[in-house]
């Protein structure tokens, strides 16, 4: 059985960590290599994408602490940015105290859209595609005989009517298609393709654009996670309990309000979002693209998440969001890294890659809150930062730790006050 709790795993060495690692997720060191390697040859990454010279890396690390519908986890993380892996590990620790993550998924819809241009009378082209609708559905669902095996396939055709464009009235058709465990642009693409003409056919106009779309309200993941408010002061004992929940509940209704804050808060959660994305090999940007449309679907854009208290005073956090991520099919089943980090999580279906990040994205932005309803965002951020910076001012080995201690210390966290520190250390 997996275990997401690895006390000091932090302190430990490279080797250390992946040997804690194997054991903790039940799995041999072979199985860990693409993690150790990037698992990804030259050779494999000039099929993927056009003009390839080599490949480009970022550090991946492993969240700890979590529990979703009360299975630990292990997750991994693929992110340049100081405190995103720590900051959630850490709140997953305190969610644990309360009973872990709670997750949920609609069923995997997809919508693929068509744009019908040329139409003589829109209400009666509306009228014809709803009185075909078995047959297109029909068609749609002999796209993928592999898909439809496995229980996915059409599902249902909406019809929108638009008449406030810049190029006059259009009609849209919406194809909702059942895609099961993979992201399903291609399986929609496809099977809007197929359609168009059909379309044409029936209508007299003309399908102008034929494409999935990235705002997957049908497809959204939800998380839930209760804090005792005792919890809330671990590591910040000069706060009451009391004082930093209500500090994290006002934070958030500022981002609930205000674009501008809501902007930077939901950023914050898709820290955690897209780490976990990368890391398993799925689309990041159609991720981010869903999401900050999804924040918007009320006409103003506001927080994705929302926190309040319950009848204990207890802190509780929520994130609803769409998640169309998949498990079977583009980059995840060629490159190793994400085969190797869908293995590590013992993830079997899309939904529960979908219900692990959701909670990701929960914890992170939980993290941000708590950090600024208390000490600030600068301050935890800025002492892992500091590494950053001392290695980019040539600090070597062991000297790293010792110059970003420094700064630390004197609040001065900069290359310029690091190479300064690296030079008085030479001379000793």
């Amino acid at each position: 059985m997996t275990n997401s709790r690895i006390s000091g795993f932090y302190n430990l060495t490279l080797e250390e960590r992946r040997a804690k690692l194997a054991e903790a997720a039940n799995q041999t060191p072979e199985e860990l290599l693409p993690f150790t390697t990037g698992g990804l040859s030259a050779e494999s990454a000039d099929h993927m994408i056009e003009n390839v010279i080599g490949m480009f890396s970022l550090p991946m690390g492993i969240g700890l602490n979590f529990m979703v519908n009360g299975r630990d986890v292990l997750i991994p993380f693929v992110v340049e940015e100081p405190s995103v892996v720590a900051g959630a590990s850490f709140m997953a620790k305190l969610a644990r105290a309360g009973g872990g993550f709670t997750a949920t998924t609609t069923e995997p819809l997809m919508i693929g859209q068509m744009q019908l241009i040329n139409v003589i009378n829109m209400n009666e082209a509306r009228m014809k595609i709803y009185e075909h609708k078995e047959e297109l559905l029909a068609a749609a669902d002999e796209i993928d005989p592999i898909l439809k095996k496995f229980g996915g396939g059409a599902r249902d055709l909406e019809v929108r009517m638009i008449d406030n464009s810049p190029i006059g009235p259009f009609i849209v058709i919406h194809l909702i298609y059942d895609v099961r465990d993979a992201m399903g642009a291609n399986a929609v693409n496809t099977a809007c393709e197929k359609l168009a003409p059909l379309i044409e056919a029936i209508t007299g106009g003309k399908v102008h654009l034929r494409i999935l779309s990235n705002l997957a309200d049908r497809r959204i993941a939800r998380a839930r996670c209760t804090i005792p408010v005792s919890e809330l002061t671990v590591g910040f004992e000069s706060f009451k309990g009391e004082t930093v929940r209500d500090g994290i509940i006002a934070a958030w209704a500022f981002a609930a309000t205000d674009p501008y804050r809501a902007a930077t808060h939901n950023k914050g959660i898709m820290n955690g979002v897209d780490s976990v994305v990368i890391a398993t090999g799925n689309d990041w940007r159609a991720i981010e693209a869903g999401a900050h449309a999804y924040a918007a679907r009320a006409g103003r854009y506001t927080s994705l998440s929302t926190w309040g208290k319950d009848k204990d005073g207890n802190l509780v956090g929520t994130l609803e969001m769409p998640m169309a991520v998949g498990i079977v099919g583009g980059a995840t089943k060629v490159h190793p890294a994400a085969q190797a980090a869908v293995k590590l999580m013992g993830v079997k279906t899309a939904s529960e890659l979908a219900e692990i990040i959701v909670c990701v994205g929960l914890a992170q932005n939980m993290a941000a809150l708590r950090a600024l309803a208390t000490e600030g965002i600068q301050r935890g951020h800025m002492s892992l930062h500091a590494r950053q910076v001392a290695l980019a001012a040539g600090a070597t080995s062991d000297m790293i730790d010792k110059v970003a201690a420094q700064m630390v210390a004197e609040k001065a966290i900069r290359v310029s006050r690091a190479e300064e520190i690296l030079k008085e250390m030479e001379k000793i």
